[in-house]
């Protein structure tokens, strides 16, 4: 098996593409945060006991490592290689039967016309260059003209996050409906605390650094 890797977006999360489905047909993607919750798929139980091993995510026919800030690629990587080759060789699955991933845009009895074509350009325009990124969009529902979304994989941690939702996703909603006012990003407690933790770093800066200085006359 020949396993292709591609960058990211996101320096500490890398794309591999085993050339094989990875998912069951119809599923979009699952997400692993936590060793702990490996319980429906045996690959990513053995992928998070490689050391520097942060997340792992399937996508219908990639799989996203992130790593840990102080983990290296040059160890890490020969590891997932044969993981991932162990588990798919031979038509194997990453996942134990009956596991399905998100399919969050299919569509549902009671969804109104708006909903219907949010989730119509989510799955048809935005979720395909997600996934080139190594990630993917989970739709979390609409409501006063906000659209709530939950970036996966390599999308979910990158420096860029705000910036693909702002000024890719909500531009591309709100040019095509009307309706749409604007995108709300929805965060796990542990995606909250990164951000308090980064907000608290900045005012430290801030406080070291002082005021800036006027230029004298």
């Amino acid at each position: 098996m020949f396993i292709q890797t591609e960058t990211t977006p996101n320096a500490s999360a890398l794309k591999f593409i085993p050339g094989t489905p990875v998912l069951p047909a119809g599923s979009s993607s699952l997400e692993y945060l936590d060793g702990r919750e490996t319980h429906n798929s045996p690959l990513a139980r053995k992928l998070f006991a490689v050391d520097g091993v942060r997340a792992v995510f399937y996508g219908p026919d990639f799989i996203t490592i992130t790593k840990t800030e102080d983990a290296n690629w040059a160890f890490v990587k020969p590891e997932v290689f044969a993981l991932i080759t162990e588990a798919l060789a031979g038509g194997g699955s990453v996942v134990v039967e009956g596991t399905s991933g998100a399919v969050d845009t299919m569509p549902e009895e009671g969804d109104s016309e708006v909903v219907s074509m949010v989730k119509e350009l989510l799955d048809t325009r935005i979720r395909p260059s997600i996934q080139e990124d190594g990630g993917d969009i989970e739709y979390r529902g609409f409501e006063n003209g906000m659209v709530k979304l939950k970036l996966r994989g390599a999308c979910r941690t990158c420096d860029s996050s705000t910036v693909t939702l702002k000024n890719g996703i909500e531009s591309m909603l709100m040019h095509y409906i009307e309706e749409v006012k604007g995108v709300e990003q929805i965060l796990d407690e542990e995606e909250e605390i990164a951000i308090r933790e980064f907000e608290k770093f900045e005012e430290k800066l801030r406080k070291v650094k002082g005021p800036p200085q006027s230029a004298s006359a």
